[in-house]
């Protein structure tokens, strides 16, 4: 099984809204340290849910990945007001993670940001175009 690297050059890409693209990005993997913590926390939610199946019963976890599948969803339209996701993560725990933006600034907050184009995020949501939903800073 031979290893290839699939790089379309014909592509439309605009340089100048999407930035330049690279290769380096699709070759180089995960830090090993940011993998081991993934494989920690992947460990910790299989010992969590076998403790609620023994408790609580096979149903209880069948109801739990209904709910995440739904809070998972939910999104705003591109635009001024960000998805906060604030169910979500109430659901899976993620809100006692404390990560770095947290406490640095927040890119909404910034005087450079450029407001988002609903009609481009919703083209990039749909699989019409390619490229981030906005590029946030000028």
């Amino acid at each position: 099984m031979s290893k290839s690297i699939v790089h379309d050059v014909a592509a439309n890409s605009d340089a100048l809204r999407f930035g330049l693209e690279g290769v380096k990005g699709e070759i180089v993997g995960c830090h090993p340290l940011e993998a081991l913590r993934e494989t920690a926390r992947r460990d910790l939610e299989q010992k969590k849910r076998l403790v609620t199946d023994l408790t609580y019963g096979s149903a209880f976890n069948l109801r739990m990945d209904l709910d995440k599948q739904i809070l998972s969803r939910f999104q705003r339209p591109p635009g001024t007001l960000a998805s906060s996701m604030l169910g979500f993560e109430a659901l899976t725990g993620d809100l006692e993670d404390f990560a770095f933006e947290d406490y640095l600034n927040v890119p909404q907050d910034s005087e450079t940001l450029r407001m988002p184009e609903m009609h481009h995020g919703m083209e990039v949501r749909l699989g019409l175009s390619k490229g981030p939903v906005c590029p946030s800073f000028i």
